[in-house]
C-alpha cells in the first residue's frame, strides 16, 4: 500500500492537532480507550466539544499548555493509502521541528486561522516549504466556523496567499485552498453543508486522491551502497550483491553504471528483492543489485547511470537551517553526513542569514544561532558525490554533526 508523508505547519492556537485528531476520529482511526479519554479529559476542563487535540499531543508540558512542543508522528490507514503525519510546533523557536518534520514529507498542510489570515508565520512555514521543495501544499484555512463559513473571508486569505506565492522559487507546487473547521468537522473528511460556496474535495479526499507525479519531484536516480551481499554458501558461493535503497529515479538491468569514487564502468546484471528478481527498480525500493563485472565497491560508495553523473566537489555552498544550542561559526568543524558518507567540514564563510518572510532584506551574521536559516560554505576533507537540492531532495542534502557531543548540529541544502 502506499505511504503518504504529511507535515502540518501553523501558528500557535491554529487548530494543527485538533485537525489531525479529526481526522483520525472521522477515519475510526482511534481506539475506543483513546475516544473515552478524550471525552473524560474534555468533560473535567469544560468543554462542551471533543478536544481532538489530545489525540497527538503526547507529553504533559503540551497537555496542559494546550500547545505542541514536540514533533509527533501519527499514523493511520485507510483503504487507500497509509498516512503518516509530523505534527510540528508553530512557535518561531520551534522552526528547526518544523524543518525536521518537512524534510521527509511530500505533502504539507499549512494552517491559517480565518479570523487572523496570513501572518508572519504563514510567511514563515511556506519559505520551509518551498526550501525542502515539498510538492503538494494544502492550504486550510480553518475555524471557518468562527466567521460564519464567510465566502467573502475565505477569498480575501486565499488572496493574500496568493500574493505570497509569486514570491517562491520553486513553481512546480501544486497548491490547494480547503475551508475546514477542524473542531467541527466541515471540509476534514466529511462535506460541509455550511460551505455550499465551496465546490472542491475534502481534505482527506484531496490526499486519497494524489497520484505519485503529484507528490515526487522528479530526479536522476541514485543508489548509495548500504552493505555489500557475500553469502559464501554452497548455493551462492560466488554471489555479490550490493544492497540499499534508490533515490530520485529508477534503475535497470542493462543500464549502464558507474561505481563512485572509482568511476569504474559496468552494467546491471540482476535486481534482486529478497528471493525475488525484478526488471526495474523504482525510487525509493531497497533492492539489491548485482553486476555484469567483478569491480571493487564498498559501502558508501554510489552506483549512478553513466550518462548522469553528480558532481564529485570538496567544497560547496548550501542554506543551512541551525538546530544547536551552540552557535554555528566561521572556522568551525562537524561531521557532515551525506548519506551513508561521513566526512570532516570546515565552517569556510557564513554569506548571510535568510529572513524566511519573502522580504528579502537578508541579514549579515558572523555566528548562526539555534533556528537561524543561513547561506554557508564548507570545506571538506575529501570529497563527496553531490546533487543540487532543487535537483535531487535525497543526494542535496546532509546533517552536521557535533564532533564533541555527537548531536545534530544542523541541517543543510546544497545550492
Amino acid at each position: 500500500m502506499e505511504v503518504l508523508k504529511i507535515a502540518t505547519a501553523g501558528s500557535v492556537d491554529d487548530g494543527k492537532s485538533t485537525l489531525i485528531g479529526r481526522i483520525l476520529y472521522d477515519t475510526k482511526s482511534l481506539t475506543s480507550d483513546k475516544i473515552e479519554a478524550i471525552e473524560k479529559t474534555s468533560q473535567q476542563k469544560g468543554y462542551d466539544y471533543l478536544d481532538f487535540s489530545l489525540a497527538t499531543d503526547g507529553l504533559v508540558a503540551e497537555r496542559e499548555q494546550g500547545i505542541t512542543i514536540d514533533v509527533a508522528h501519527i499514523y493511520f490507514s485507510t483503504q487507500k493509502k497509509s498516512y503518516i503525519i509530523a505534527d510540528t510546533p508553530g512557535h518561531v523557536e520551534y522552526t528547526r521541528n518544523m524543518v525536521t518534520g518537512a524534510s521527509t514529507s511530500q505533502v504539507a498542510i499549512i494552517l491559517i486561522d480565518a479570523r487572523k489570515g496570513v501572518v508572519d508565520q504563514t510567511y514563515r512555514h511556506f519559505f520551509i516549504s518551498n526550501l525542502l521543495r515539498v510538492k503538494d501544499i494544502i492550504v486550510a484555512i480553518n475555524k471557518m466556523d468562527l466567521v460564519d463559513f464567510s465566502e467573502e473571508k475565505y477569498n480575501a486569505i486565499k488572496l493574500d496567499f496568493e500574493a505570497l506565492m509569486q514570491k517562491r522559487d520553486y513553481k512546480d507546487q501544486n497548491i490547494t485552498f480547503i475551508p475546514v473547521s477542524a473542531l467541527k468537522g466541515d471540509n476534514v473528511v466529511q462535506k460541509s453543508e455550511q460551505t455550499p460556496w465551496y465546490t472542491g474535495q475534502t481534505l482527506l479526499e484531496h490526499l486519497e486522491n494524489l497520484n505519485k507525479e503529484d507528490v515526487y519531484n522528479e530526479g536522476t536516480p541514485r543508489f548509495p551502497v548500504q552493505y555489500v551481499v557475500r553469502p559464501k554458501t554452497d548455493e551462492f558461493h560466488d554471489f555479490r550483491g550490493y544492497a540499499g535503497k534508490v533515490y530520485g529515479g529508477q534503475l535497470s538491468v542493462g543500464d549502464e553504471v558507474v561505481a563512485l569514487p572509482s568511476k569504474t564502468k559496468s552494467k546491471i546484471k540482476d535486481i534482486y528483492f529478497y528471493d525475488e528478481k525484478y526488471q526495474t527498480a523504482s525510487r525509493r525500493t531497497s533492492v539489491t543489485i548485482t553486476l555484469e563485472d567483478e569491480i571493487n565497491v564498498s559501502r558508501g560508495d554510489m552506483l549512478v547511470k553513466a550518462n548522469d553523473l553528480p558532481k564529485i566537489e570538496k567544497q560547496f555552498t548550501a542554506t543551512i537551517s541551525w538546530m544547536d544550542s551552540e552557535n554555528l561559526q566561521t572556522g568551525s568543524k562537524y561531521l557532515l553526513q551525506h548519506g551513508v558518507h561521513k566526512v570532516l567540514a570546515k565552517v569556510d564563510q557564513i554569506h548571510h542569514k535568510i529572513n524566511p518572510d519573502y522580504s528579502g532584506n537578508d541579514t549579515e551574521v558572523n555566528a548562526l544561532e539555534m533556528n537561524d536559516i543561513a547561506l554557508v560554505s564548507f570545506k571538506l576533507n575529501k570529497p563527496i558525490y553531490l546533487d543540487e537540492f532543487k535537483k535531487h531532495r535525497t543526494n542535496g542534502s546532509f546533517i552536521l554533526i557535533d564532533t564533541q557531543s555527537n548531536n545534530t548540529a544542523g541541517v543543510g541544502f546544497i545550492q
